[in-house]
């Protein structure tokens, strides 16, 4: 088995402002963000990990440095946050007056729907998620691997491995720098150990 050691970004700019949707915006931590991944990094002292990886976003990939220690971090595009479309940079309370039929569609079918009318559907997200997941596996048999990626990404992902509606992904809550952890087998079969949890 391999344990996946899965952590959203700290806090951005843009988490801080209402939540407006960053996707792929590429914003840096905010102080609080810095100092959230430094609490995970004290949270993950007594874990060795084989392996580092993040979205290649510089949110993502300074907390991954702060999270492990500053331990060498391998970037993969297959992490990086969904495509949000016309929707980022704005929170919902903006977008959804703008077209209050698309966000009914995604909220409905975000396997199918693009983000924003012109950004990624859910279904494009997984595959690509999936695909890094698979790949990762079989890298790493076993052992410890940290992963650091993005609201979005994250709970999409979870969703569709415990076989979730994946509509129903906003069910989870995943806070800034807290952590996930998951067990995958050589197939790829997911078992969850921690959700947003300070360990």
């Amino acid at each position: 088995m391999l344990n996946v050691y899965l952590l959203r970004h700290g806090q951005t700019a843009w988490n801080a402002d209402g939540n407006r949707y960053c996707g792929r915006t590429d914003l840096p931590l905010t102080a609080k963000g810095l100092e959230q991944a430094q609490l995970a990094a004290d949270q993950l002292q007594n874990v060795t990990f084989d392996a580092v990886y993040s979205s290649p976003l510089e949110r993502a990939y300074k907390t991954a440095q702060l999270a492990s220690g500053n331990l060498p971090v391998t970037t993969d595009e297959r992490l990086i946050e969904a495509d949000f479309g016309l929707w980022e940079g704005k929170r919902k309370e903006e977008f959804i007056p703008e077209n209050e039929a698309l966000w009914q569609d995604w909220c409905q079918d975000p396997m199918q729907t693009k983000a924003g009318g012109t950004g990624e559907t859910a279904g494009e997200v997984i595959a690509r998620v999936e695909d890094f997941y698979l790949s990762l596996v079989k890298k790493h048999p076993a052992g410890n691997v940290l992963t650091v990626a993005h609201n979005g990404v994250n709970r999409f992902y979870l969703a569709y491995k415990l076989g979730m509606p994946v509509r129903n992904y906003r069910k989870f809550v995943i806070d800034n720098s807290s952590v996930t952890m998951f067990e995958l087998d050589a197939a790829g079969e997911l078992s969850l150990v921690h959700l947003n949890s300070k360990l």
